[in-house]
């Protein structure tokens, strides 16, 4: 009997587990671009090109392997709008008994293919180097998930960067070396472009009809769309960036939005690179002299230690996670989130190269657009939409947890021992956005203030309650506590006032 095997968006690798249990001389491979998965929230047109094109790419790839392959593109008459409708269409057009499905990455489609009248066999993603099952078990009984005793057991598991049973260099952890600002330099070498080619063109036409209102800018696009592309960009990033990825990985350039970042966050997570290959590169770096310890070791960090571990926290805590709101912040997102003016030039660098690119690093989505947000009190679940809308390597299942957990400390501490916070100091510190800004960062009050310097007072006074017992916090308390009475009320005004014209819409 025919079996169908399901291969989604983000499931674009040889090995993925549906296709190891199908049967290639019987089974049919089932890919479809669907208006349900393109629409659910407002995805970047970047994004949307990149997934059908890679997913295009990825079904002739598996013809030319002997597969027969029934794909649905999304301008196909008789698309049914959805996953569990293309599945259901195939199951009578090829009289199929059952299907494979290799376990989503997110709890709708889970549900969704769950419910389906169908016999579906929902099989382990083996991508990943923790399973479901190893992460309960390392997180039962413990009063605290923190990502850094998780990070040294994986690092045990997987041998990387040790030397018998100790970590290389003596230390798990690199991280104080790894926060300098970045100065300017005209010949660094941003991520290699990829050329146009017939398939990328066709999905660039189709996306500039369906999503022209969607923010983001499609063209010019330069995403790698195969496999052969994903692993061109990671060797352009081991040969020419990851010396000195570690050491300036936290720093912000207007004028340089990659810097030393890999920028395959996207490729790995829609299947197109494994993160053990990932690693072993860098590891072999390391070992070669290519690269520093503190660069190789933080990257490594990245893979094995935070993806996993955010994708445990969000399996661990369920499908009702991404609508936590443990600070009850009810502030609408600001328009400026999708492109509208802003004084605050720190905001608008970080959306309009999110607008323009689909990317923008860790430490501009958490120090500038999520400690805004924070700050000022907005609503974790739209925050979480527009990080999973307008960024290229967002799934749910990473995008929650950094969203809702890391950034907004919704979670109220699942993910995070403190919620992520800081005036304007540290940005203007990391990066050259303060130096062309309107407000002045070093003004505490007035008319010039530095609204991360008002609004990061008004947030910790508002949840003095919460946070004040706080180990890693109760310095911060201490130091408002010794300001002048009359300084501290002018603070906490001006920072009404600004979130007063926030809310009514006015230019800030």
């Amino acid at each position: 009997m025919v079996k169908l095997a399901l291969v989604l968006g983000d499931q674009l690798s040889a090995d993925i587990a549906a296709l190891q249990a199908a049967d290639k001389q019987t089974d049919v491979v089932v890919m479809a671009e669907v208006a349900a998965e393109a629409e659910y929230v407002p995805h970047h047109p970047k994004k949307i090109a990149f997934l059908f094109t890679a997913m295009r790419k990825f079904a002739a790839q598996l013809r030319d392997k002997g597969w027969k392959v029934a794909y649905t593109s999304l301008d196909d008459p008789d698309n049914s709008g959805s996953i569990s409708g293309e599945l259901l269409r195939r199951t009578e057009e090829f009289e199929a008994s059952a299907v494979l499905a290799t376990e989503p990455g997110e709890w709708r489609l889970i549900h969704e293919l769950q419910d389906l009248p169908l016999d579906v066999t929902l099989l382990p993603d083996d991508r990943f180097i923790c399973s479901h099952g190893e992460f309960e078990d390392w997180a039962e009984g413990r009063k605290s998930l923190r990502m850094e005793y998780f990070y040294r057991e994986m690092r045990r598991k997987t041998g990387l960067l040790m030397e018998g049973d100790k970590p290389a260099g003596g230390k798990w952890n690199f991280d104080h070396d790894n926060r300098k600002p970045a100065t300017d330099d005209l010949f660094r070498k941003g991520p290699p472009k990829a050329q146009g080619d017939p398939v990328l063109e066709e999905v660039l036409e189709l996306v500039e009809k369906r999503f022209s209102d969607n923010f983001g800018a499609l063209r010019p696009f330069h995403f790698q769309t195969d496999r052969a592309g994903a692993l061109r960009a990671l060797d352009h990033f081991i040969e020419h960036a990851l010396p000195d990825f570690g050491t300036y990985q936290d720093a912000m350039l207007q004028d340089d939005p990659y810097l030393y970042h890999a920028v395959i966050g996207l490729y790995l997570n829609a299947g197109l690179l494994g993160p053990f290959e990932v690693c072993n590169r860098a590891e072999e770096a390391y070992h070669s002299g290519h690269a520093p310890l503190n660069s190789v070791e933080g990257f490594i960090r990245q893979i094995i230690g935070w993806r996993e571990f955010v994708r445990g926290i969000y399996f661990l805590e369920g499908p009702e996670y991404p609508r936590r709101n443990a600070l009850n912040h009810q502030r609408k997102l600001p328009a400026f989130y999708w492109g509208a003016e802003t004084r605050m030039n720190c905001i608008a660098q970080a959306v309009g190269q999110t607008h323009d690119l689909a990317y923008a690093h860790h430490i501009q989505r958490l120090m500038v657009t999520g400690n805004f947000a924070l700050l000022a009190g907005v609503n974790p679940a739209e925050v979480h939409e527009w990080y999973l809308a307008v960024y290229a390597d967002a799934y749910e299942w990473v995008e929650a947890p950094n969203t809702v957990g890391m950034s907004q400390f919704a979670d109220g501490g699942i993910l995070g021992s403190k919620p992520y916070v800081s005036s304007g100091a540290y940005i203007d510190r990391m990066s050259d956005y303060c130096k062309s800004c309107h407000y002045k960062v070093k003004d505490k009050t007035g008319e010039k203030a530095c609204p991360f310097n008002l609004l990061y007072w008004h947030f910790l006074i508002r949840h003095r309650a919460r946070f004040e017992g706080n180990p890693r916090m109760a310095q911060m308390y201490r130091t408002f506590d010794r300001m002048d009475k009359s300084r501290r009320e002018i603070v906490l005004a001006e920072a009404d006032a600004f979130l007063d014209r926030l809310s009514r819409g006015t230019l800030v």
